[in-house]
């Protein structure tokens, strides 16, 4: 029983440590930055789905491409 009890933990785990779950809360935090400072901005919180739409138009591919530049760059050394 002690086995299936921590079966969710380690998929629990693994889904933490994929790449693409990292990538997400790496997107997410850029999408909270941008929150915080369009709402400083404007002097006003402008909330969350205002903020994901607008960064996804004006930043998001520039910013998937910095990335992708880093990363590969990382492992060519």
């Amino acid at each position: 029983m002690a086995k299936e009890d921590s079966q969710p933990e380690d998929q629990s785990d693994f889904v933490k440590r994929s790449s693409l779950y990292q990538e997400f809360l790496a997107e997410r935090e850029e999408i909270l930055r941008h929150k915080w400072l369009e709402s400083e901005r404007l002097g006003k919180d402008i909330g969350f789905e205002r903020a994901l739409l607008d960064w996804i138009r004006k930043y998001r591919d520039g910013w998937r491409n910095s990335r992708r530049d880093s990363d590969h760059k990382e492992s060519s050394v």
